[in-house]
């Protein structure tokens, strides 16, 4: 399994659901709560004039409902190169923001 599948599997496990979208058009219709993500950089690492290490970093983006919400929490104890970045509220809804190093 590659890892931007294993990602989106283990994002299902920490949400419970299958609400997980990776880079949605926006004409899509989510149902919540949901995680959004997306590619953000793929950071390299050279030697000898080529590519050895890649490591892909993604936005993540919890939207919930409940500005109490557990899940908020829980994604930061579940992945170990993850941080928090921001928090917003647009149409009644809460948004986590994070950066995730995801290889």
């Amino acid at each position: 399994m590659d890892s931007r599948n294993e990602l989106q599997t283990n994002l299902e496990a920490v949400l419970g659901s299958r609400n997980v979208y990776f880079q949605p058009p926006e004409s899509l219709k989510m149902k919540y709560p949901a995680i959004v993500y997306e590619l953000a950089d793929i950071m390299t690492d050279r030697a000898n004039n080529k590519n050895y290490i890649r490591n892909h970093r993604y936005t993540l983006t919890l939207i919930h409902k409940d500005p109490d919400n557990e899940l908020k929490d829980t994604i930061l104890d579940e992945f170990r190169h993850i941080s928090f970045d921001r928090v917003y509220a647009s149409d009644g809804l809460y948004h986590y923001v994070y950066d995730l190093y995801y290889d």
